[in-house]
């Protein structure tokens, strides 16, 4: 019975196995060993396990090498995903590489699901109690923010995720939005959720419950103003300290004055809440500007809410330069849209999938793709000891695809190979953040061509050769008389 239930896992694990002969390191992908570093190989296999990814038979691209092909496009964004193949896999005799729609049925018939899953399990904080900047008074300092992709004008992204509406009518694209958990310290996204631009609560503020799961105990979140309101507040304070901007116009009448010039006051659901004073919830308020008139907002008010009440312990000059941590998630965005897959002449969207199973996957592999670089960031600015915002992202991720053939198959060597590779991240090195002045207008201006509509797309395709059009004319005649 026993050599019998031996013999059937043997022909199953022999059916999932990839018809591709195994290369350096026991793997068909054998040029991805260096992002085993990061992402674990039996990670993969379980998350591959649970959502059901398991193959029937044989095959060139079994879920395991579709799944880390996919993880390469979060790394090889300016390739095509036949180039990714062949960088991820060496050169073998007579042996041909699987055509691009092959490759792409693998890839829609993995899906989601894994990618996200993987995404979920693998993103964690990366700061230790010894990463400058990480922590204020023992807080880990993270942040809440939202950013929008473009993607490929395809029927099936349009009618999944919708076109952003304006004063001139309907965009040209359909968009995504992200919503992200960063660690500001690492840059390391720890949850994200997608929407469409057209869906129900599609808002950042309606998309930020989901997640609010992910804060713990000893973490300091901060957000701008358009995520306040009463009962997502409340329900961060549960989990978390707060830290945060908010409108001038909202309400907020002293209960308390406080040393520092900072006073205590109460939230409440409503203004008849208010002026029955019930469920209202203690927070202090700090108000202040500037008087620099080459920055932003100079002599203009501006408001922050935080749950740390004692001013003594938290000073109100600590908090407002504190806040300021939070923009650390717009390079967190910047990094991925403009380094990760910027613009280019073949790839008019942010993102290059042509259905919405596709977008969501991509976004997901993106992010395992920046966490991976972000994560191997952190570790060599803690073996040289220094601040990973000191570490060029760029430089870092060059050197990332730059290196990612070469990683060893011996675990040995592989070792001694890696201490070489964090080493030469520790070097790229950004100079100090100077003072930087970024006025909020449009730095583009508009184009001239007419606005894109209904009409111009889902185009026919041309019948006749621009040979088979041409009609001359005959020459003018002069005017006469």
């Amino acid at each position: 019975m026993g050599s019998t239930s031996r013999k059937k896992r043997a022909t199953k694990r022999e059916r999932r196995d990839s018809t591709l002969p195994e290369g350096h390191g026991g793997r068909v992908l054998d040029k991805l060993l260096l992002l085993e570093q990061v992402i674990p190989r039996d990670e993969v296999l379980q998350v591959l396990h649970d959502t059901g990814c398991l193959d029937a038979r044989r095959c060139t691209l079994t879920f395991e090498v579709t799944c880390w092909l996919v993880l390469a496009m979060g790394i090889l964004t300016d390739l095509p995903i036949r180039q990714v193949f062949k960088a991820a896999r060496r050169l073998y005799p007579d042996e041909d590489t699987p055509h691009r729609s092959s490759l792409c049925r693998a890839r829609q018939r993995l899906g989601v699901a894994p990618v996200r899953l993987l995404f979920e399990r693998l993103a964690r904080p990366l700061a230790s109690a010894l990463t400058p900047g990480a922590f204020y008074k023992g807080l880990r300092l993270m942040g809440i923010d939202g950013v929008i992709y473009t993607v490929p004008d395809s029927p099936s992204n349009a009618a999944a995720f919708g076109y952003p509406k304006g004063g001139r009518g309907s965009g040209a694209f359909p968009q995504v939005r992200k919503l992200s958990l960063v660690e500001l310290s690492t840059h390391a996204e720890q949850a994200v959720v997608l929407k469409g631009i057209r869906e129900k609560e599609s808002g950042e503020q309606s998309m930020a419950p989901a997640l609010i799961r992910h804060l713990q105990r000893g973490m300091l979140l901060m957000w701008d103003r358009g995520f306040f309101s009463y009962k997502l507040w409340q329900a961060a304070l549960l989990r978390c300290e707060l830290l945060a901007r908010v409108s001038v116009r909202l309400i907020l009448r002293p209960v308390q004055q406080l040393s520092d010039g900072s006073h205590l006051s109460k939230l409440y659901p409503c203004p008849h809440d208010r002026t029955k004073d019930r469920w209202g919830i203690l927070v202090r308020v700090i108000r202040y500007t500037h008087d620099d008139p080459q920055r932003v907002g100079c002599g203009k008010e501006h408001v922050l809410l935080t749950t740390l009440l004692d001013a003594e312990k938290y000073p109100a000059r600590e908090l407002i330069l504190l806040y300021h941590e939070r923009w650390e998630i717009e390079l967190t965005f910047d990094e991925q849209k403009t380094h990760m897959t910027p613009p280019r002449p073949t790839k008019p969207a942010h993102l290059r999938s042509e259905t919405p199973l596709g977008v969501v996957q991509e976004i997901y592999t993106l992010s395992i793709g920046h966490y991976v670089t972000r994560d191997l960031m952190a570790e060599a600015a803690a073996q040289s000891e220094q601040d990973p915002d000191r570490l060029s992202f760029l430089g870092c991720l060059q050197i990332l695809r730059t290196r990612l053939p070469e990683c060893p198959a011996s675990v040995k060597e592989r070792a001694d190979w890696m201490g070489v590779f964090l080493a030469e991240l520790a070097k790229e090195q950004t100079e100090p953040r100077r003072n930087r002045i970024n006025p909020r207008v449009i730095r583009v201006k508009m184009s001239k061509f007419a606005k894109k509509r209904p009409e111009h797309r889902g185009l026919k395709r041309l019948e006749r050769a621009f040979t088979e059009i041409i009609v001359p004319l005959p020459v003018a005649q002069p005017a006469t008389g």
